[in-house]
């Protein structure tokens, strides 16, 4: 039953269905974001209160959605490289560490951008979302640090799992920070318990914008993900295998 789990975690079964899978995500990813963008930009209607700053929220949304996702893979493919010892786990997880800290990054730079005609500011130390995304980003840059000082691979994974296991408890006062102290962010808008309290005409460009960024992560990481395993593989027998084979047989 649980034999295409095993195989899947082979090494070099998802060398080689990786790309396939990547290619899948992509081009469907990179539809919905190019629907998003120009709707988002060119149809939606203006905001009452915003007017046209509002539309920053296009890339904003989606990238602070993914720099919570992406430490959320990270720390679970920790453990389970943790607990299981599944070398692709650790695999994973080095691979979304990059992604997420860019997409953290980005989500700081744009909500700056689109805080400062809102608010009259480019940034609010006391705001507890603010912060803890700042503190996100600080995460993401200790556990690739940390990955980097260590020579020992095996020991490398272990000592960034728990580093990643430890701040999933930001990521939750990421999410959980408007609700839970006076912020400058307003609550749910989407997941609203009455339902999305937007426009049909701005919630649709959102929505495409996140899965699309949300497919086009998956595409990355499956990416980044080969590039790690070869690396960690090099010196297996598969690897020299693949590398010898006739050209087309690879």
């Amino acid at each position: 039953m649980w034999k295409w789990f095993h195989q899947l975690a082979s090494p070099p079964h998802f060398y080689r269905i990786a790309p396939i899978f990547s290619a899948v995500l992509l081009l469907p990813g990179l539809a919905l974001i190019a629907y998003g963008v120009y709707a988002g930009l060119f149809l939606a209607p203006m905001d009452y209160q915003q007017g046209d700053a509002f539309r920053i929220i296009y890339v904003h949304v989606p990238s602070a959605y993914l720099s919570m996702m992406a430490y959320m893979i990270m720390a679970v493919a920790g453990g389970i490289g943790l607990i299981w010892r599944m070398k692709l786990a650790h695999a994973v997880a080095a691979s979304a560490a990059p992604l997420g800290a860019w997409f953290t990054f980005l989500a700081l730079a744009t909500g700056s951008i689109w805080g400062r005609p809102m608010w009259g500011t480019w940034w609010e130390w006391a705001d507890p979302r603010m912060m803890s995304e700042l503190i996100l980003l600080f995460f993401y840059f200790g556990y690739m640090a940390l990955r980097a000082a260590i020579d020992d691979t095996a020991k490398a994974d272990k000592a960034s799992a728990v580093l990643a296991l430890v701040g999933v408890v930001n990521v939750i006062i990421v999410h959980y920070s408007v609700e839970w102290w006076s912020s400058l962010h307003q609550g749910q808008t989407i997941m609203a318990k009455d339902g999305p309290a937007m426009d049909p005409g701005m919630l649709y460009p959102l929505l495409a914008n996140i899965f699309g960024f949300t497919l086009l992560f998956g595409s990355l990481l499956l990416r980044r993900t080969r590039t790690e395993v070869l690396f960690r593989e090099r010196r297996t027998r598969w690897v020299k295998e693949m590398i010898l084979a006739p050209e087309g047989q690879s």
